[in-house]
């Protein structure tokens, strides 16, 4: 997804969100596959997909390749 700001385009992370039967939530980020995670809360899903997914971005990084430039990185 992609988001302009004064003319200016910018990547940014969705983060998309579902409750199961048992009242826990999933904090998933498609554009990273991986990037997804419960918890007893959304509020704890949703930092426990961050944290996967920054996770990610820095081994991208780790490996030589240079992920795209992301400013204002998630969006719920």
């Amino acid at each position: 997804m992609l988001k302009t700001t004064k003319n200016k385009k910018t990547a940014a992370l969705r983060v998309e969100f579902c409750r199961e039967k048992d009242g826990r939530w999933i904090a998933e980020i498609p554009s990273l596959p991986g990037a997804m995670a419960y918890g007893i809360t959304k509020q704890e899903a949703t930092r426990k997909a961050y944290s996967i997914a920054l996770r990610t971005l820095a081994d991208t990084v780790e490996r030589g390749r240079v992920p795209a430039t992301v400013s204002g990185l998630f969006v719920c």
